[in-house]
């Protein structure tokens, strides 16, 4: 077989498995989430669920942290500061392309800039992982879950800080 031949097979190839990758992790996988609900976490440590419309969600089983959602809200900013637990150090994760609603670039600028505040949705969804919700001033929600300092210490291998719960035991 000539040289050239060869090569131009196996550059078609990579580029089909480079495409299939692509796909599977952009769209594979994931499933819409019927009737999301939206809770934060009160002061007093309670979860509940808060006022929440047009909620559009995904999920998939393969990983813990790929949970996105967006929806709307009209309860007030004074309102959620006073009665739910604001959530330091929240970092929105990229979501699907499929996923248009949640632009993870532009709510992490919103956090900084201070136009949305993010909260507790639900402390160790599944141990080490929160649910964030983080919502802006003129009622647009977002959340998504996150490694909590729990969970980055445990899924490293490295000691837990002393007021986290033990973690499970892995398989």
């Amino acid at each position: 077989m000539n040289g050239k031949v060869l090569g131009m097979i196996i550059i078609a190839a990579a580029a089909l498995v480079g495409a299939g990758v692509w796909w599977t992790a952009e769209y594979a996988y994931f499933e819409p989430v019927e009737d999301a609900r939206i809770e934060l976490t009160r002061v007093d440590g309670t979860v509940e669920p808060i006022l929440a419309d047009n909620v559009e969600a995904i999920d998939r089983e393969t990983s813990p942290i790929s949970y996105r959602a967006c929806f709307e809200t009209s309860q007030s900013d004074a309102m959620l500061t006073e009665t739910y637990e604001v959530y330091a150090g929240a970092e929105p994760l990229n979501a699907s392309r499929g996923f248009a609603c949640f632009d993870a670039d532009a709510i992490g600028e919103a956090l900084e800039q201070e136009t949305a505040i993010a909260y507790l949705g639900r402390r160790d969804i599944e141990y080490g992982i929160d649910r964030v919700v983080a919502i802006t001033e003129d009622g647009r929600g977002y959340a998504w879950n996150q490694i909590n300092e729990c969970g980055a210490a445990a899924f490293d291998g490295q000691p837990l800080p002393p007021d986290c719960p033990p973690a499970p035991e892995r398989n």
